[in-house]
């Protein structure tokens, strides 16, 4: 069974003349363990397609099911509780809290959820070491690089028993070998059940996936399964038009 599922899920902003499909009868369907890329143009959807399937925002038409349960009929505080529990953001914006400390915004979400702040704390700062981050457990987000800060964020999402991680540009900020070592830690969490939904323009990332999705003008044109090499996904993407 699928943990997340998009059935003809559309999102247009504006009316009439000035109405703009950001995207269009997306179908998508991720399950436990597994990883999917998704690739396409700036403008293509990508964004979009994640804040809806995290329930940040409401699809115009279509539905959105986590765990086979519609998002659309859950109440607020409902959708609330699945984001702190069930759903890992990696925001291009990182969105850490500037007054906390790396290890501080890790554990947040655990100690919102329940756990105690020793125990939180602890988890926060094993997936800060696994992101070769130890060392800035105790620093400020502006004490921190932007690869720094970017990792620091990955930590947050991945950290605890979230089973639907969503990733916009996870690598935007990072070398290459940072880059690797966050989609290892993503495969990680594949490993031990996650759905994770990853959008990038990095095609040698996106083969490290289980599926390749692409977008173009907001519907999805083509999708790869086992996805082929990084050249051939370069290849493949060329065709939807230029990358931002």
């Amino acid at each position: 069974m699928s943990f997340l599922e998009l059935r003809r899920v559309s999102r247009s902003y504006g009316e009439g003349a000035a109405e703009v499909h950001a995207i269009r009868d997306v179908d998508l369907a991720v399950e436990c363990g597994s990883l999917v890329a998704v690739m396409g143009p700036s403008g293509s959807g990508k964004s979009t397609l994640l804040t809806i399937a995290g329930s940040l925002e409401e699809p115009s038409s279509g539905e959105v099911a986590i765990d086979g349960a519609s998002v659309q009929a859950m109440s607020r505080n409902d959708k609330a509780r699945l984001r702190r529990r069930t759903i890992g953001y990696v925001f291009q914006e990182f969105n850490l809290l500037a007054g906390l400390t790396s290890v501080e915004n890790v554990a947040l979400p655990l100690e919102l959820d329940g756990l105690s702040g020793k125990k939180a704390q602890a988890m926060g700062m094993a997936a800060l070491e696994e992101l070769g981050l130890a060392d800035r457990a105790a620093h400020y987000p502006d004490e921190l690089s932007g690869g720094e800060r970017q990792r620091v964020s990955i930590a947050r999402a991945i950290v605890g028993e979230r089973r639907l991680l969503l990733a916009d540009e996870p690598s935007g900020a990072l070398d290459s070998t940072n880059g690797e070592a966050v989609m290892r830690m993503i495969l990680t969490a594949c490993k031990r059940g996650v759905a994770a939904v990853v959008v990038t323009h990095d095609a040698q990332l996106a083969s490290w996936a289980d599926r390749v999705v692409f977008l173009r003008d907001g519907r999805v044109v083509d999708q790869t399964m086992p996805p082929p090499s990084p050249e051939a996904l370069l290849e493949e993407s060329s065709r939807a038009g230029p990358w931002r």
